[in-house]
């Protein structure tokens, strides 16, 4: 045999030319291909090469990016019970092979994740040493060679990117951070993911609190300048969106107190005609975020949700509208915001006149 004999009388066609390049010990058996058959192929100066324990590389030569990746898939890809490998035929005498399956429990994650994902300050997969692929946490597998293995209790949803599953940019920006001590390649990334529109915020801090990493001081400041660039993102989409749908102008940026009374809290945009005041939600964490510590997290975050919903039941007491707007609607459904606000201003003639209160600038 040679490395143009056809491996079996199996066809081929379910897979992708670069899976039919990349294929497991089990597959290859399932081929009709011997160990034995795929030693002498893959000898010093053969035509195949093991590029991982168990995966081997069907041509000489160093492996394209895309093979990387699903060569790392499939060496940490858990084979599901009764099936040689995914997406191959398991009965002796099928004609037509099983349609292919996701990779069972792996996914690419950190920089390569990031990447696929579009990102520009995330180098190119030609340039990683290492492929991060996400496992369950008590799967017995170790980093070897380009895969590198890292492990959560609970896979997240993968979203599919040129063939291969890849975890969500939160996930992915956290393994990547985990990594990296470049303290400005941290602020790229994290800035990037606010700029392009992958994620909010409070999404990214979220994440990165739970994956511990907020202990590290790169990491803090990073975080620090990602939570002012996405309130300065939310704040400039909300300008957009009273200017581009005819909304009239408010005041913005305001405290509210009761004449001779007490402070009523800061909002980000009030109509006084109207008495309609608008406040973004940001809900990222304060103080407690440089604790790294998850349950810090949730509490800060309790905590300003409280503070929100306090101020507004004070506010409707005194007869006063409030809006809350988040980040993200602003980013994926401002007409649909603008209508919310056109439709508490247009309300406010159907409702009783508000309380007296002092507009004082922020």
């Amino acid at each position: 045999m040679n490395h143009n004999t056809p491996l079996s009388p199996r066809p081929l066609r379910h897979l992708s030319r670069t899976q039919r390049r990349v294929l497991t010990a089990a597959q290859l058996r399932a081929h009709g291909i011997t160990a034995a058959d795929t030693t002498e192929q893959c000898r010093p100066g053969g035509p195949w090469q093991q590029i991982l324990p168990g995966v081997f590389l069907l041509h000489p030569g160093p492996p394209t990016s895309e093979e990387r990746l699903h060569a790392v898939l499939l060496f940490a890809a858990r084979t599901p019970a009764g099936e040689s490998a995914p997406g191959i035929p398991v009965q002796p005498g099928a004609e037509e092979p099983h349609a292919p399956r996701p990779y069972a429990d792996a996914l690419i994650t950190g920089l390569a994740a990031l990447t696929l994902h579009g990102f520009t300050s995330s180098p190119p997969l030609t340039a990683l040493d290492k492929i991060d692929v996400l496992v369950p946490r008590l799967r017995r597998l170790r980093s070897h060679g380009c895969a590198h293995i890292v492990r959560t209790p609970s896979l997240p949803a993968p979203s599919y990117l040129t063939g291969v599953p890849v975890a969500p940019v939160p996930r992915a920006l956290a393994d990547a951070v985990a990594e990296l001590s470049d303290a400005g390649a941290v602020r790229r990334l994290l800035t990037e993911a606010v700029r392009a529109g992958h994620c909010e915020p409070a999404t990214v801090v979220r994440e990165l609190t739970q994956a511990r990493l907020l202990s590290r001081p790169h990491v803090v400041d990073a975080v620090d300048s990602l939570l002012a660039e996405g309130r300065a993102i939310a704040e400039d989409r909300l300008y957009r969106m009273v200017r581009e749908y005819g909304l009239p102008d408010p005041v913005w940026n305001v405290d509210l107190r009761l004449p001779g009374g007490p402070h009523l809290g800061g909002l980000d945009a009030y109509w006084p005609e109207q008495a309609v005041a608008l406040e973004l939600d940001t809900r990222a964490p304060g103080p407690g975020h440089r604790q790294g510590h998850g349950q810090s997290h949730g509490q800060d975050d309790d905590a300003l949700w409280s503070e929100y919903a306090r101020k507004r039941e004070h506010l409707e007491r005194l007869g006063i509208t409030v809006v809350h707007v988040t980040p993200r609607k602003l980013r994926v459904a401002m007409e649909q915001q603008a209508a919310v606000v056109r439709t508490a201003l247009m309300a406010a003639n159907d409702r009783d006149p508000a309380a007296y209160v002092v507009v004082l600038p922020r």
